[in-house]
């Protein structure tokens, strides 16, 4: 949640298709003629899409205080609480009242934004009318029940206790599934709902995932043959507070603004909220320093993403971050692309051994360390090339379990087996298996392919960055992240989801979505660590 989520957007830039950096032209007045009735329908439209958002930001409220502070026997009412939520905005968009307003405005009538939101309240009612009420107020049911069952299925390392709850999920991820007219049940989840990447067809999915499927293990095998074995500066023993401080450090070192946001602990780390109030969490890993700043800083991309929507359109589309997709881009960007760069530990790294003299090294030492290449079972802490075959692995389970493929009984044996075969480890307990993310219990099914899709866009906003920013390197060395986050900004944040996603992918960057960029970035940073050849597998 973020599924696991950004200045102002001002209207149609009048340039061409997959331009960046144009200036868009201000959302004009309804022109002298326009027809009052029209106008009065916009209005009222607008109006019911900012109740649906703030119901959204309701629930991610109430999920904010069930994850940080809710004391554990509180599950009954907020399972009520949230499903009524949930309830409520499934209402306001199926209702005939928001039917009748969008009849009377089409988008090829309108212009920019307002053509817009027309078309995005209309995707997300005629989503919502396929789906009963009824469906709703059992799935959020479902999900309320699921999470305490998943944290204590993880603490006790006993699949058994939360296979009814997610067997109960999948039944209605697939009676939710079949409502719809896709290809797939699991492209039907993939495209809607609280997770979903609308506009991205699965086909770019399989695309991009066939080709790191292709090109990442040739480059792991190289770079576990290489003699060149990095400092494991960041093993040993970290104190939680201790940790803690230093949290809190590195969000003030990359500008977090804690006037509008706050630091806690969560048994699965997630970012929500509002521009006004957006939320940052974490968890501590005692023995791995790098895993818990590098979660940190990845939910601070979420945040900042978040901070950076346009307030004048808050809880409408046009206030509301694009797809889960595109929020992962933010989140990889800050955790991977700074977060790991030379850059960042040249001036980070004082701080650090300053929390923990430990940590002693040069910054090169300190930036081999964050870049280490090594094999283990857990997506969450697995460095930033396996991190996408732990994806591969969930995204396949997930596709074969939605389409009734294998039952829940066999995942943790299926599990297993795709790690063995992608990772060549094979998982001693189920907790640092299958049960090892949240994401299941919150509803997050056909999701994590997102991750991945996210790290790849992540790459191509960078590389842009990189273009047009002069000096990006240095300015990060010095501890300057303002032109980096203004960048995002100009080319993401701002614009909600007045864009779909491809043409929001090209407008910021000059190019569809696709690989290249991650490729060459991975092949340049993990060749000149591990001395590889032409950084080629």
């Amino acid at each position: 949640m973020s599924g696991d989520p950004p200045g102002a957007d001002r209207g149609p830039s009048g340039a061409a298709e997959g331009s960046r950096g144009a200036d868009p032209e201000p959302d004009a007045d309804p022109e002298p003629d326009a027809d009052p009735e029209s106008e009065d329908a916009y209005e009222a439209l607008y109006d019911r899409a900012r109740r649906v958002g703030t119901l959204e930001k309701v629930d991610e409220a109430l999920y904010w205080d069930e994850q940080v502070v809710m004391p554990s026997g509180g599950t009954p009412a907020r399972s009520a609480q949230r499903a009524a939520i949930a309830t409520a905005r499934h209402r306001t968009l199926t209702d005939d009242r928001t039917g009748d307003l969008l009849e009377g405005l089409e988008p090829a009538d309108l212009e920019g934004q307002r053509a817009a939101l027309v078309r995005e309240v209309a995707r997300e009612r005629r989503d919502a009318t396929r789906v009963p009420e009824d469906l709703v107020e059992r799935l959020q049911s479902a999900l309320s029940d699921a999470q305490p069952a998943w944290r204590e299925a993880k603490e006790t390392d006993e699949f058994a206790t939360f296979e009814p709850a997610l067997e109960r999920i999948v039944r209605l991820k697939r009676e939710f599934a079949d409502r719809f007219d896709h290809d797939s049940r699991f492209e039907t989840l993939y495209a809607v709902g609280e997770f979903n990447e609308p506009y991205l067809p699965l086909s770019t999915v399989e695309r991009v995932l066939s080709r790191l499927r292709e090109e990442l293990p040739p480059l792991i095998e190289s770079i576990r043959e290489s003699p060149v074995d990095p400092p494991a500066l960041f093993e040993g023993s970290f104190p939680a507070d201790e940790q803690r401080a230093l949290h809190r450090d590195a969000l003030e070192y990359v500008g977090y603004d804690w006037d509008h946001g706050r630091f806690d602990e969560a048994p699965h780390p997630f970012s929500n909220g509002t521009p006004y109030d957006a939320r940052v969490t974490t968890r501590f890993d005692e023995s791995n320093l790098l895993a818990g700043l590098t979660s940190t800083l990845h939910e601070f991309g979420h945040a900042t993403y978040t901070r950076g929507l346009p307030t004048e359109h808050l809880g409408t589309p046009l206030g509301t971050a694009r797809s889960m997709v595109v929020h992962e881009s933010q989140s990889r960007l800050w955790e991977n692309h700074v977060g790991r760069s030379r850059a960042f530990w040249e001036g980070f790294l004082p701080t650090v051994v300053d929390r923990f003299p430990g940590v002693a090294g040069s910054t090169d030492e300190a930036y081999a360390a964050a870049n280490r290449v090594t094999v283990g079972p857990r997506r969450g802490t697995a460095d930033e090339l396996t991190y996408h075959l732990h994806i591969l692995v969930r995204y396949e389970v997930e596709r074969d379990l939605v389409a009734g493929e294998i039952d829940v009984a066999e995942v943790p044996a299926v599990w297993n087996d795709l790690t063995e075969e992608y990772l060549g480890i094979r998982p001693e307990t189920d907790a640092e298996g299958c049960l090892q993310d949240i994401h299941w219990s919150v509803g997050s099914i056909a999701s994590f392919q997102n991750y991945t899709l996210g790290s790849v866009l992540a790459a191509q906003l960078f590389a842009a960055a990189e273009r047009d920013v002069d000096g990006l390197t240095d300015r990060l060395r010095a501890g300057e992240f303002d032109p980096l986050r203004e960048w995002l900004r100009e080319h993401v944040h701002r614009h909600g989801q007045r864009y779909r996603t491809p043409e929001l992918v090209e407008r910021a960057t000059g190019e569809p979505l696709a690989a290249d960029d991650f490729l060459a970035y991975v092949r340049g940073k993990f060749g000149d660590l591990y001395g590889l050849s032409d950084g080629a597998a």
